[in-house]
């Protein structure tokens, strides 16, 4: 289920983080990302990145993991990159012959760029090592309604179970030397699949409902022992409060 939801396993533990209570972590990335949002100089979006660089090395998070996972956002940024200074009017800063990029839409570009990896990145480090367990009872903790958190609780083991049931549905397809092309028979055999699928998760989705009744599911999921925050999760969410002060106050005297 954890491995769904975060691309995660259990040797990718964060002990420096993990002591914290979930919900200050989910309230200070969303402060993160609230502070990325308002803050306008483009210098002290760095500095903050460069400060999250360094929190992430402090928590022993490998830089090749958050570098692999940050590459799926850099395909559209790139994009933003090129077309905005070509598209957003305003006195030229680069000419390269015919083609001139704006000056404004550089700007836009180069804060929009380190927004996301800003936000990103926070994500990252706050919340992705999180188990999707714990995470849901810290929404609902925060006042998110409980059927949106059993939502996502829901989602988080079914996705895994789907999966799993695809992989057997493949690995018969196979078994029986079936190969993709542009026939009618692939199209065909392809619909099946996705109907088949279908079926058995709502077949699985029935025999988990009637064990989770026999178990005495009343609508909503107990943890033996609820979460407490404690000194140590003040001390963080104080250094967080500072820090975003402190560059939301930098950014508007620069």
């Amino acid at each position: 289920m954890t491995e769904t939801l975060y691309c995660r396993d259990e040797a990718d533990a964060r002990p420096r983080l993990d002591r914290f209570d979930a919900r200050t972590r989910i309230v200070t990335a969303l402060a993160l990302i609230v502070a990325a949002l308002v803050v306008r100089s483009p210098f002290v979006l760095m500095a903050g990145l460069a400060g999250l660089v360094a929190f992430a090395w402090f928590c022993e998070l490998r830089a090749k993991e958050i570098a692999g996972r940050l590459l799926h956002a850099e395909g559209f940024l790139l994009v933003l990159l090129i077309l905005l200074p070509l598209t957003v009017p305003g006195p030229a800063a680069l000419s390269l012959g015919p083609v001139e990029l704006s000056a404004p839409g550089l700007d836009r570009a180069l804060k929009i760029f380190l927004r996301v990896n800003f936000s990103a990145l926070a994500v990252l480090i706050l919340l992705a090592g999180m188990e999707p367990v714990r995470f849901g009872h810290a929404l609902a903790g925060l006042g998110v309604p409980e059927k949106l958190a059993h939502l996502l609780l829901f989602a988080a083991r079914w996705v895994a179970l789907i999966k799993e049931e695809g992989l057997r549905l493949h690995d018969a397809m196979r078994a029986r030397a079936f190969k993709a092309s542009t026939s009618l028979h692939t199209f065909r055999t392809l619909g099946f699949f996705c109907g088949q699928l279908l079926v058995r998760a709502l077949e699985r989705a029935e025999r988990i409902d009637e064990a989770m009744r026999c178990r005495g599911f009343a609508g909503r999921f107990v943890l033996a022992a609820e979460e407490r925050p404690g000194r140590s999760d003040g001390l963080f969410a104080a250094g967080a409060a500072v820090a975003i002060i402190a560059a939301v106050a930098l950014d508007r005297l620069t």
